[in-house]
Order: C-alpha cells, then sequence, then structure tokens
C-alpha cells in the first residue's frame, strides 16, 4: 500500500519562457517573512542592538550568505569531481544544487562580518538570525517534495510514497519529516523560549538550541532519507549529511552550556 505522488507541476507560473517555480517562491517568502519576524524580535528590545532598521540591511548579507554559501558548499561536499572537470557549471544555479550546511557557513560569515561591521553584539545577531531560519527550511522542504527530490529510502509504510524519479517502490517522504522536524518544530521551540524574558541575557542560547536542535533533527532524518547517489554511504552507514550535522550538534551544544554557564554564574 502506498499514496500516489501528487500531481504538483514545479512551476508555480509560467509567462512566456519565464518559469517560476515553487522552489524560488519557498526561497523568496521565507527570506520576507523571516525578515519580518526578525524585525518584530529586534523591536522587542528597542535599547538594544541590532535595531529593526539594522535588520533590513542585514536581509542582503544573508541573502548573499544562503545563495553563495548554499552553492559552494553543494559543490565542496556533494559534487566536487563533477565541477572540477566543468567548472562552469558552478555558476548554473538554475539547475539546481544547495547545500544547507554550506549556506550555514555563508550566513554565519555574513553574520560576523556584519556584526563588526556595525558593532552589534554577534551572538545577540545569531540568535534572532536562528529564531527565523526554520521559516525557510519549513517551506524549501515542501518545495523539494513538490519537485520529487530528495526522497526518501524505501519503505513499505502505509504513508509510502512513489516518486516519479525514484522507481515504482514506495519511498519515505523524508522532505515532509525534514519539512515538521526541521522547520515547523524547530520554529516553535525557539518561538516559546525567545519569549522568555530570561533569555535575553543568555547570548547565544537560541543559537545554539537551533544548531543543535536542527543537528539532532537531520542526523535523524537522515536514517529515512536516501543518500546522494554519487556519495552513497560513509564510514559504513553513515551518509554526508549526518557527518556535518555532528560539528553543528557540538558547537550548538557548547553555545547553549556557554550562555547558560554564564546567566548563572557558574
Amino acid at each position: 500500500m502506498s499514496l500516489p505522488f501528487p500531481d504538483i507541476d514545479p512551476v508555480a507560473l509560467a509567462i512566456g519562457p519565464i518559469q517560476i517555480r515553487w522552489y524560488a517562491l519557498a526561497y523568496l517568502t521565507g527570506f520576507l517573512v523571516g525578515w519580518r519576524y526578525c524585525r518584530a524580535l529586534a523591536a522587542r528590545d528597542p535599547g538594544l542592538k541590532p535595531s529593526p532598521e539594522q535588520i533590513d540591511d542585514f536581509l542582503v548579507w544573508v541573502i548573499a550568505g544562503v545563495i553563495l554559501g548554499g552553492r559552494i558548499g553543494y559543490v565542496l561536499f556533494y559534487q566536487a569531481d563533477l565541477y572540477l572537470a566543468y567548472p562552469m557549471d558552478i555558476f548554473k544555479v538554475w539547475q539546481g544544487g544547495m547545500s544547507f550546511h554550506g549556506g550555514l557557513v555563508g550566513v554565519i560569515a555574513a553574520l560576523v562580518i556584519y556584526a563588526r561591521k556595525h558593532a552589534i553584539p554577534v551572538l545577540r545577531l545569531a540568535d534572532l538570525a536562528a529564531c527565523v531560519t526554520p521559516v525557510g527550511l519549513f517551506l524549501g522542504r515542501i518545495a523539494n517534495f513538490i519537485n520529487g527530490e530528495l526522497y526518501g529510502r524505501a519503505t513499505d509504510m502505509p504513508w509510502g510514497v512513489v516518486f516519479p524519479y525514484g522507481g515504482e517502490i514506495p519511498r519515505h517522504p523524508s522532505q515532509l519529516y525534514e519539512s515538521a522536524l526541521e522547520g515547523a518544530a524547530l520554529f516553535v521551540i525557539l518561538f516559546f523560549l525567545a519569549r522568555r524574558d530570561g533569555l535575553r541575557t543568555r547570548p547565544g542560547f537560541l543559537a545554539g538550541v537551533f544548531l543543535a536542535g536542527y543537528g539532532v533533527f537531520r542526523f535523524g532524518v537522515e536514517f529515512f532519507r536516501e543518500p546522494d547517489i554519487q556519495i552513497g554511504y560513509l564510514f559504513g552507514s553513515a551518509t554526508m549529511g549526518q557527518l556535518l550535522c555532528l560539528p553543528m550538534i557540538a558547537a550548538g551544544a557548547f553555545l547553549i552550556l556557554r550562555a547558560l554557564s554564564r546567566r548563572t554564574g557558574l
């Protein structure tokens, strides 16, 4: 027993030769909603940086960090041999190929540079960015599902889906698992933690929760997700996604313990 793949055209709108895909709309919506939410969070503490106006400026840096970091990360982590042979294909971003972990590195770099340039506490800006990132993850993984990409491993569960590019066997809709965990669940967790006044004196705590939370959720979902065909399994049954999540979990745990220790004076 399985579920049919929904007949959703990956192209949301076509005007002549111009095509607007759901994946692009997911990125755009994620940036816009995240920007507004981040602006609202910054406005709660009018005496602290960053100001809502600085969040407006920071949005451009985030977009650049996501796109450049995501593309470079994909090239280095997942398709290095291919792009080494065809280096000009690196610039063909319309053909797909983005890495979350690469995008994360790009955003962190943009965040640190912007914060230092404008004398903003790095960890406070990181906390704000952490609260809004799950919005983009939620939408992006749904777009992956619509595209029929990044599907899961074979399953006999009744909610298995026969993907158009995954053969005739039912597979885990791992994109929806990630959307629910890395997106919705992580957003809810950070939403309620951010509303606690005590956390305003614990810089880095929310960023740590995001890093550790995403790392744990992604590591778990990788057991249900089909590994990238060009890489397969590494070190036994481990995947590239799981290996890249380990430093995230470690960094997140460090930031959480650091924030709690400084708050309690330990």
